[in-house]
C-alpha cells in the first residue's frame, strides 16, 4: 500500500498501491482505483467550497446498479431490484438536495461520465444573479428596459473601472451590472467578468443571460461510442425508485421531465486516455460549473489536449506527495507515542 485517501480516522478511504500507480504510465488505461481516488481528492480538498452542491458516486455504482439479477433478489420489478442493490449507497446523502451527481461509467474498457443535474427540480427554473447593489430606482429600471439588451462593453465604460477591485489571479471584477436578461426578459444583476492579461483589462462580450437550471442527464464521452440510451433509461428508473423511497411519493422522471443530452466536449485522439478525460470533465465542471443549461451544451473549448496529457504526471506526483506526507505523519506519531 502506498497511501490511503482520505487518511484515517476519516471514513471511506481509497487505498492506492504501486500497481495502481503503474496505470498512470503513458499508453495505459486508468483503473477504477485511480479514478475513485482522484475524484474523491477533487471533491474533498481541491474543490471543498462546492462540495455541498455535488455528489460523486464510486466507479462501482453503475456496475452494481446494472449487474445481472440474482435469483434471491426481491422487488416487484426490474427497476426496484436494481435500486435495491445500491439502496445503501445513499443512506448518508439526499441526492435530491444536490445540484449535480457525477456517475463515472466503464463499459467495454471505456470510461465516460454521466452528470445528473438538478435531480430535485421538477421543471426548469430561471435564477437571477444577485449583486452587492440592490437599490435600483424605477427611473433607472425603465431607462435600462427601454434601451434593451446590451453587451457588457455597451453598459460599462472602462474609465469607471477600478483596478483595486480586480482579483488578478481569477480576473473577476468584484461588482455587478444591471442589464436586460435575454432568458427571462427582465432586469437582473450580473457579475462583471473581465480578463486580466499583461496588466490590462479585457471586457467580456455577449448578451447577458440568467442561469437556467434544468433537470437533465448529461453524457460526456471523449469517444462518442454510442447514443447511451440504455444509460439514460436505467438512471431515470433509479432516480424514480430513489425518490419513492426517500420521499414516499411517486414522481415521473421520464424523458419529458428529465431531459437527456450528449455534451459537445473535447475528444481524445488516442485509445487510452478516456479515464483522464473523465477526470478532466469533472474537474472543469466543479471548478467552473455550467450555469445556463440550454441543451446541448457546447463545451468543445473547455480545455486543451495538452492539459489532459499532463494529468498522468500530475496525479502521480500527487500520490507520491501524499505518500511522503503520510509516512512523515506516521513516523512523527510513533516518536510521540514512544
Amino acid at each position: 500500500m502506498l497511501i490511503q485517501f482520505p487518511p484515517p480516522p476519516m471514513k471511506g478511504g481509497i487505498t492506492v498501491t504501486m500497481e495502481d500507480l503503474q496505470c498512470l504510465d503513458s499508453g495505459k488505461y486508468l483503473n477504477d482505483v485511480i479514478i475513485d481516488f482522484y475524484l474523491k481528492y477533487e471533491l474533498l480538498f481541491f474543490l471543498f467550497i462546492k462540495q455541498k452542491r455535488s455528489h460523486i458516486f464510486s466507479s462501482f455504482f453503475y456496475k452494481q446498479l446494472t449487474r445481472r439479477d440474482n435469483a434471491s433478489e426481491g422487488g416487484n420489478s426490474d427497476s426496484q431490484r436494481r435500486h435495491q442493490r445500491v439502496k445503501t449507497w445513499t443512506r448518508h446523502v439526499d441526492i435530491f438536495k444536490k445540484d449535480f451527481l457525477f456517475v463515472p461509467v466503464n463499459q467495454e474498457a471505456h470510461w465516460y461520465l454521466v452528470v445528473i443535474c438538478f435531480p430535485g427540480l421538477g421543471e426548469p427554473k430561471i435564477e437571477g444573479w444577485t449583486g452587492k447593489s440592490s437599490d435600483v430606482t424605477e427611473e433607472s429600471e425603465s431607462q435600462d428596459d427601454a434601451q434593451g439588451s446590451k453587451s457588457f462593453n455597451d453598459d460599462v465604460e472602462k474609465s469607471h473601472m477600478r483596478s483595486d477591485n480586480i482579483d488578478t489571479d481569477t480576473g473577476i471584477f468584484d461588482s455587478c451590472l444591471l442589464c436586460l436578461c435575454s432568458t427571462c426578459r427582465s432586469l437582473c444583476w450580473f457579475p462583471l467578468l473581465l480578463g486580466f492579461k499583461n496588466g490590462s483589462l479585457d471586457f467580456c462580450e455577449g448578451v447577458a443571460v440568467c442561469p437556467l437550471c434544468r433537470p437533465c442527464i448529461l453524457i460526456m464521452d471523449s469517444l462518442k461510442l454510442s447514443l447511451h440510451e440504455r444509460v439514460f433509461k436505467l438512471l431515470r428508473e433509479y432516480l424514480q425508485s430513489e425518490w419513492e423511497v426517500r420521499r414516499g411519493s411517486p414522481r415521473d422522471f421520464g424523458p419529458d421531465q428529465m431531459k437527456s443530452s450528449h455534451c459537445h466536449v473535447p475528444l481524445q485522439d488516442n485509445s487510452s486516455d478516456c479515464g483522464l478525460y473523465l477526470l478532466q470533465y469533472v474537474e472543469c465542471f466543479l471548478k467552473d460549473p455550467v450555469v445556463h443549461f440550454d441543451l446541448p451544451l457546447h463545451l468543445e473549448q473547455w480545455f486543451s489536449r495538452q492539459q489532459v496529457r499532463r494529468k498522468r504526471d500530475e496525479i502521480r506526483d500527487l500520490v507520491l506527495n501524499l505518500y511522503r506526507h503520510q509516512n512523515l505523519d506516521n513516523r512523527l506519531g510513533k516518536q510521540l507515542s514512544g
